[in-house]
C-alpha cells in the first residue's frame, strides 16, 4: 500500500545517528545518502527518507501521526526499542504485548531526536 513515509529533522547528524541504530536494528540498511537526506529500506520498494525540509523551514513532528516498522520477531522489537534510548529517543510505550489490537501484536513506541513518533511491532507468536 505504501511506497515510502518521510520525516523531517533539524539535526541531520544526530538523526543519522538514530535512525542508523533503530533501522539497522530491524535489518534495514542505508540505501543512500545526501547532503540533506538518508533513505532506508528497498531501492524499488517500501521505503524511509529522513530529511530537511525542503522550504527550508523548521521539521516538526505531526500531532496524531507517526510510522510502525515491521520487525521479524520480538527479539528485533526489543533491540530496536534500546536502540532508540541508546541514541537519544524517548520512550512512548515499551516493549510488550498489546493484545487490545490482537494476541499477538506485539510493539514498542519512540519518539525521535525530532519528536517523531516511530514504532516497531511484530504481529508473530512468539517461539
Amino acid at each position: 500500500m505504501y511506497s515510502h513515509v518521510t520525516l523531517g529533522t533539524n539535526d541531520f547528524v544526530r538523526a543519522g545517528a538514530f535512525y542508523d541504530a533503530v533501522m539497522g536494528a530491524l535489518g534495514h540498511k542505508q540505501l543512500f545518502r545526501f547532503d540533506n537526506a538518508i533513505a532506508y529500506g528497498e531501492l524499488s520498494g517500501p521505503k524511509l527518507f529522513i530529511l530537511s525540509p525542503f522550504d527550508k523551514g523548521e521539521a516538526r513532528p505531526g500531532n496524531g501521526v507517526h510510522a510502525a516498522f515491521i520487525a521479524s520477531d520480538r527479539k528485533a522489537v526489543d533491540a530496536f526499542h534500546a536502540a532508540a534510548m541508546a541514541h537519544g529517543g524517548t520512550d512512548e510505550g515499551a516493549p510488550g504485548l498489546r493484545p487490545h489490537y490482537h494476541p499477538n501484536y506485539y510493539g514498542a513506541y519512540v519518539r525521535d531526536p525530532d519528536g517523531n513518533k516511530i514504532q516497531a511491532v511484530c504481529h508473530r507468536k512468539e517461539g
